[in-house]
């Protein structure tokens, strides 16, 4: 915070009312607000108010309270007041909702706003008006040990759920969306240089950040990686260039965190606003730079103007009611965590033994055997920045048990095979709960690639910095994280497994884990396979509610699941430099002729769907397609509409996702629904002239329930209205 020793006649509360009055536009009250200011003041909005030795205390403040930048107590300004969050608030005891790619595969929009505006009210009633909780880096490989915090691996996916999540939010904090740009490794994240082309990149890894800068996002934090040899922050043809000239983005740019700044006076100049959260690099290097002519006031003043005129206009908008502390984690948004939990479980496969399925559970059931340590763990994922501290969780054997009051529950950790198998031979059915935790994937803190020296002395002297690793990695709350090492589950995991499912036909497995985990040396040992990701603070309640039928599993895939690691791209977890082209995910396995264990958009419910095409009408950039659906099945359910474009002159055709609809049915419902339609992905960017047109091709549109393996039933995309 700064300077404090004169009273002024202009205050931020009073430029509020002014603009609310329509005396003022926000931009207006900023520049009144900046004649105010001191050097120091005005210095003090471009970094953080905390000063480098508060460096060890940051992980208790991140829990406190907000982390604050840009504090002006004199004048009532009161900075921007940072709070983590993509599976919910960091501070306090706040709603751990399920991680980012669980809700994503709930193609649910609608449930993601909700899930914004309970994410915002419960910032806003601890003191933030500034949230990170918008993540959406586009998943290139399953190993990325930060895919639980992002929507996937499909743009038009990845974009409708930011906004979604974004709109959310702004009623009541400032949304950030990050990391801008081409973040999707962890382990080299503060060295890695990205080398992508301009068609890549503006046509596959920047189409969602677009699309939620449109939406109105305030904020964007800047990547630590380097793009093209320019780290990001420092790195005008992305912060200037493409974001404010050729986006209009009208918001402030922050950086990541503490090691985000490579330069005070070049990221300032290229567009990178705010140093967060110490008061680093340009509380040392901006001073004299501005005193010897190095630093132009003007580019002060800019970056000065975007802060105050997106804090004073959020202020002046949001909603009037002020959140009592009583929404954390209260039972309206415990529900939503419930609810959003079940939508986004895939059920993977439900074949049947002695003809049913082994899924939902049936009712007749005396004995249940619940298998693995993990049965009866919260775990909410990562224990990186994103960690939340709920009041209370709900582990898979604890939901199980309230749920089936009635019904015998043996439960071992799977540690001792024998005991394992005996307890299966026992039961009527078997779970079997594995996947990863907090030390196989997720954000690594400790980190060897940190240059503590930036931060000075002691940080500079090589025995502290030692010792403050060791201390950090014995008594961090973070876990080792980092990139995964393998794709499948644990060995110890896969030979349980086989031996569970040779015990017991009935044998259910229950996959915890970010991202997709390949299954092909254990798939056709059991009949029934569920993805619950990491599954939020109510995850075991909800588990339960899908497992007994209570509510069928709603979530489609949106990351493909290939049949083995060479099918993706190559991935390095150490590398100093990457090419992202424009092949991943499903593109790559269609491309190259792989068929996916589970495609993209795959997941099964308790019921079935059938749906049609029945035509559609397009501009150049966006449509609807017309689509009737009808539920076969003999119970109510759901399913998600999705509509892909293909080239249907291409050798191997690429279906790419331009349009989706979740849509729910009484059992032997029809109806007709309309779908909207994204033709981003038809579309290609000239690097020239900046302009947009139609990719060459013969495109066609398809509806399917997930990614097609073929071309039936598909219309030629054209121009027209219905």
């Amino acid at each position: 915070m700064r300077d404090t020793t004169t009273t002024a006649t202009i205050t931020f509360d009073g430029c509020v009312r002014r603009i609310r009055d329509g005396d003022l536009t926000a931009i207006e009250a900023a520049d009144l607000l900046i004649a105010e200011l001191s050097e120091s003041e005005l210095l003090g909005l471009l970094d953080g108010d905390t000063g480098t030795l508060g460096m060890v205390r940051i992980p208790a403040m991140i829990k406190s309270g907000p982390v604050v930048g840009g504090a002006v107590a004199r004048l009532g300004i009161p900075g921007v007041r940072f709070s983590d969050g993509p599976r919910g608030v960091v501070i306090g005891p706040s709603t751990a909702f399920p991680v980012t790619i669980a809700r994503a595969a709930s193609w649910d929009p609608d449930l993601e706003q909700e899930i914004g505006t309970a994410i915002g009210l419960e910032s806003r009633a601890q003191g933030a008006n500034y949230s990170g909780a918008v993540c959406i880096n586009l998943l290139r490989h399953p190993a990325w040990g930060r895919a639980q915090e992002c929507y996937g691996e499909d743009p038009v996916l990845t974009g409708r759920m930011g906004v979604a999540l974004t709109n959310g939010l702004r009623p009541n904090v400032m949304a950030c969306v990050k990391h801008f740009a081409l973040n999707s490794m962890e382990n080299a994240r503060f060295t890695v240089d990205v080398t992508v082309d301009d068609h890549a990149l503006h046509e596959v890894y920047l189409p969602h950040f677009k699309a939620v800068v449109d939406a109105g996002v305030d904020s964007v934090m800047s990547a630590y990686n380097s793009v093209n040899g320019a780290f990001m922050d420092v790195n005008p043809v992305l912060l200037t260039d493409v974001l404010r000239d050729e986006w209009g983005f009208q918001g402030f740019v922050t950086s990541d965190w503490m090691f985000g700044t490579h330069d005070g006076v070049a990221s300032l100049e290229a567009g990178m606003d705010v140093e967060m959260p110490l008061r680093l690099r340009r509380a040392r290097e901006l001073p004299p730079a501005l005193k010897d002519g190095r630093l132009s006031r003007e580019t002060v003043i800019r970056s000065a103007r975007r802060i105050l005129r997106t804090t004073l206009e959020h202020v002046a908008t949001r909603n009037a009611t002020e959140p009592s502390v009583d929404v954390l984690a209260g039972a309206s948004h415990r529900e939503l965590a419930r609810r959003a939990a079940a939508r986004g479980m895939v059920l993977l496969k439900n074949d049947p033994v002695d003809g049913a399925p082994v899924l939902p559970l049936a009712p007749s059931i005396t004995r249940l055997a619940v298998i693995g340590g993990l049965a009866d763990q919260a775990n909410l994922g990562d224990h990186g920045s994103s960690l939340v501290h709920p009041p209370s969780t709900s582990p898979p054997i604890e939901g199980l048990r309230e749920a089936l009051p009635d019904v015998e529950l043996l439960h071992v950790d799977g540690s001792d095979v024998d005991e394992a198998v005996a307890a299966a031979a026992q039961a009527d059915a078997v779970l079997v709960v594995v996947g990863m935790n907090y030390d196989d994937e997720g954000e690594r803190v400790v980190n060897e690639d940190i240059d503590l020296a930036v931060l000075g002395f002691p940080f500079n002297f090589r025995p502290f910095t030692w010792l403050m690793g060791k201390f950090a990695t014995m008594r961090s709350q973070f876990g080792r994280g980092g990139d995964r090492e393998i794709l499948t589950l644990h060995p110890e995991d896969e030979t349980l497994i086989a031996a569970i499912a040779a015990a017991n036909p009935r044998t259910a497995v229950v996959l915890i884990g970010g991202s997709a985990i390949i299954v092909e040396a254990w798939r056709a040992k059991v009949p029934a396979i569920l993805h619950a990701w990491y599954p939020g603070m109510e995850g075991g309640r909800a588990l339960a509610d899908v497992l007994t039928g209570a509510v069928e599993p709603g979530g489609r895939l949106p990351v493909a699941i290939p049949t083995d690691a060479a099918h993706l791209p190559e991935f390095e977890a150490e590398a100093s430099s990457v090419v992202y082209d424009a092949w991943w995910g499903q593109r790559k396995l269609d491309r190259d002729g792989n068929a996916a264990a589970f495609p993209f958009g795959f997941g099964l419910g308790y019921t079935t769907f059938e749906q049609e095409l029945l035509d559609h009408e397009a501009t150049e950039t966006t449509g609807t397609a017309r689509v009737s659906v009808h539920n076969t099945g003999e119970r109510a359910g759901s399913t998600v509409v999705q509509v892909y474009a293909v080239d249907t002159q291409a050798a191997r055709p690429v279906p790419q996702l331009v349009g989706f609809r979740r849509v729910e049915l009484d059992a032997g419902a029809e109806t007709i629904v309309d779908v909207s339609l994204d033709l981003t992905p038809v579309r290609e960017r000239d690097p020239g002239t900046r302009s947009w047109s139609r990719r060459p091709g013969s495109w066609a549109i398809v509806a399917a329930p997930c990614s097609p393996a073929g071309v039936d039933g598909a219309q030629e995309l054209s121009i027209r209205v219905r």
